[in-house]
This record gives C-alpha cells, structure tokens and sequence, in this order.
C-alpha cells in the first residue's frame, strides 16, 4: 500500500531561512542556489529603471508597486518568489504588510540563471499564463537579452526581444525608454 505525497504550502517555506529562495510548484518545494553577480545586477537596474519612475518618482507616471523578491501565492500548492513582480495601484491601492501576497501581479519578471532557466521558461510561464498575469518578462544577463510576453487569452505573444543596445518602450512600462544595455554587467574591454 502506497502512502499519498504530501503536498506543501506556505507553511512548509517558513521553515526555511527567509534569504533562502524556495518556491512550491504543485506542492513539491524546489530550492534555489544564490545568485550569480549578473543575475542581481540585472535585478537591480531593473528595480531602479522600472521601480523608480513607476514607484518612486513623484514626478514619473507612477502607478505601480513594484517589488524584488515577494512571495506570491497563485494556490495553496503553488507559491513563487519572481525576481521582480508589480501591482497595478489601481488593482491594489494600498500596499498590505504581508507574505505571501494572494492578488495576481500585473506584471512578472524572471531573470534567468543557468540553474532555473528552465523552470523560468516553462513552469513559471505555463503557471503564470493559467493564472492571468498580463505580462511577462524574462531577461539573460548571459545573452544580454530581454524579451517581453503578453498574455493573448491563455497564450502568450512575444512582445519585443531586445538585446543590449536597446532603448525601448516595453509593455506594460512604455511610458519610459528602457536601456537594456545598463541592466548588464558593463563588456570587458578590448586590449587595444
């Protein structure tokens, strides 16, 4: 006789160290090695290039909580830590102090590391698409690239893939130029 798997939820992530990123995808806890440098410089530039203007800034176009590394709960057996996710204000007036947050995001972004690539590209995508999230964007700090997703019904549609040399308006943030290059380490240079 087989014993049922038990499946984990959010109580099951509290006992790990809160700086230790564990996520739970259909109830099985899956735990992430640290971050390369590029992957949290990317992180970072994108909380200032996109949290600054969208969140911070009173003189930008506002309208957003933007936020690295909140837990995001789309079910009691599927629980996320996206690198980058926001609200719309509009949706969430007021920002609770709490974890996980429960309200579907109105924007995600993964930055890929060679370990979760694949978790980023199909689970995380399959995952946030099923729950309606409207846009969704990867960025490889070791191609340089940032391709930006739509949600089409339950699809998604490319948006626009931009590599280093891009300054681009990108949905849902087209409001200001995104220079793509400066989310990346800076190229080492070449001897002369």
């Amino acid at each position: 006789m087989s014993t049922a798997r038990k499946l984990a939820t959010y109580d099951d992530l509290l006992a790990y160290p809160s700086e230790v990123k564990t996520e739970i995808f259909d109830g099985e806890i899956h735990v992430q090695p640290s971050a390369l440098p590029g992957h949290g410089r990317a992180q970072r530039s994108l909380s200032h290039f996109i949290g600054g203007p969208f969140d911070d800034d009173t003189q930008g176009p506002e309208g957003w909580w933007i936020l690295v590394e909140m837990d995001v709960r789309f079910g009691t057996h599927d629980i996320v830590r996206p690198d980058l996710v926001g609200w719309r204000r509009t949706r969430l007036p007021e920002l609770p102090d709490i974890r996980p947050m429960d309200l579907v995001p109105d924007w995600i972004c993964e930055v890929l590391s060679p370990s979760t690539e694949k978790i980023d590209r199909v689970r995380k995508q399959q995952l946030y698409a099923r729950h309606g999230v409207p846009h969704y964007w990867l960025v490889d700090p070791i191609e340089r690239l940032l391709e930006a997703y739509v949600l089409d019904g339950a699809q998604w549609r490319i948006a626009g893939t931009y590599d280093d040399t891009a300054l681009a308006r990108i949905p849902p943030f087209e409001a200001v130029e995104l220079p793509v290059g400066r989310l990346f380490p800076p190229l080492p240079a070449t001897p002369a």
